[in-house]
């Protein structure tokens, strides 16, 4: 046994100099020799495929790397070369499915340069042939009379995900996840009946909202509070007790702030035709929001997905973004915001004045009466 683990050492030391020294044949002859005599280190199997690769023997290569990825299912490196055998046969879709998968296996690892040399070889592998199947996609529907002036919001959107201009965002509660419900960044505020009504009052609730910052902003409070969920904290914890973020509530979780109402009655009166998520302990929340100068509330997402949250901005000045998934929009005074916060989403006040907005919270519209009673008698306990 230990002649044949030195035979075994020495087949392999002898074939990774041939290797290195440019002698493909007759590295390939050492690997196989070990591959023959049953090895199962996926390193022998790498070896013999870059062997055959030196060879011109794309099957034989492709072979060697379909035992290595049964040994190591994960590997990186082999999951390129695969992608490269695929493509170089012409299978673009085999292609881009190897590719994939590298990159996927590669998301957050700290991995030695020779490694990251492929993963960036495979990322710009990836981006031509995507580059290629999304301009067929197009002649494809060009040809039958639907140039892409033409294409529907999620038909293009389904095709700049297929082609990796897009990353799939999906639903992701910190809490509690209800099943079925669309995966929809943005809402599109001409569904809601109640909408007008509040964009009108606009107007109003900027009068009351300039009314209480000429008192100043202590009253407002960092909105990530150091006694909250622990869920939460991880993604905002540069803004946790830090007033760069801050909130000035006229209802938290369900309880409505007096003080603050009497002062802003036509603030809180714009909301209540709107399906505010009324929870006793949970909702509604109703808010204005400020995000300070220069201030960036990073990726995070929200506590539960049958809820949508509601921006109606008051005071925007230019350089103010806000990201639900992979839109990007600037605020505009007096047009609302209805997005899925339990899709990632982050916001920049890149100008040198503060940011408010008004928010609350809204029952999702596909949630049937049944389901909103269910929940609320869930939730509240």
């Amino acid at each position: 046994m230990q002649q044949a683990t030195q035979d075994e050492e020495t087949l392999f030391r002898d074939g990774v100099e041939a290797l290195g020294q440019g002698r493909a044949g007759e590295a390939r002859e050492r690997f196989e020799q070990l591959t023959a005599a049953g090895s199962a280190k996926p390193l022998t199997w790498l070896l013999l495929a870059l062997s055959c690769r030196a060879t011109h023997d794309i099957e034989a290569e492709e072979a060697a790397l379909g035992r290595l990825l049964e040994l190591e299912p994960h590997s990186i490196n082999g999951h390129v070369m695969k992608g490269d055998c695929r493509a170089a046969r012409g299978d673009e879709t085999g292609a881009i499915y190897f590719y994939k998968a590298a990159l996927r296996y590669a998301q957050g690892a700290d991995l030695p340069a020779d490694v990251m040399g492929e993963v960036r070889r495979a990322e710009e592998q990836l981006a031509g042939l995507n580059a290629r199947a999304h301009a067929r996609r197009e002649a494809v529907l060009s040809k039958h009379g639907m140039p892409p002036e033409s294409w529907s919001p999620r038909l293009r959107q389904a095709l700049e995900l297929a082609a990796g201009r897009k990353q799939l965002y999906l639903q992701q509660p910190t809490i509690f996840h209800y099943p079925e419900l669309p995966q929809v960044q943005f809402f599109d505020p001409g569904q809601f009946d109640w909408v007008p009504a509040v964009e009108a009052a606009t107007a109003a609730i900027r009068d009351e909202l300039v009314a209480l910052l000429k008192d100043g902003t202590d009253d407002f409070r960092a909105y990530i509070q150091s006694k909250a969920e622990s869920v939460r904290l991880d993604a905002t914890k540069s803004l946790v007790d830090n007033k760069d973020w801050s909130a000035l509530f006229l209802c938290e979780n369900s309880e409505p702030v007096a003080k603050v109402i009497e002062r802003c009655p036509r603030t809180w009166a714009a909301v209540q035709p709107a399906p505010l998520t009324r929870i006793p302990g949970r909702g509604p929340t109703v808010m204005f929001s400020l995000l300070k100068a220069g201030a960036r509330i990073a990726p995070h997402t929200g506590m539960f997905n049958t809820r949508l949250v509601c921006h109606l901005p008051l005071i925007v000045p230019p350089g103010c973004r806000f990201r639900v998934g992979n839109e990007v929009r600037e605020w505009r005074e007096g047009q609302l915001m209805i997005f899925d916060d339990t899709i990632e989403h982050e916001a920049w006040n890149d100008s040198g004045e503060d940011r408010v907005v008004l928010i609350f919270d809204i029952w999702r519209p596909e949630l049937s009466e049944q389901e909103r009673d269910e929940l609320t008698a869930l939730l509240a306990g």
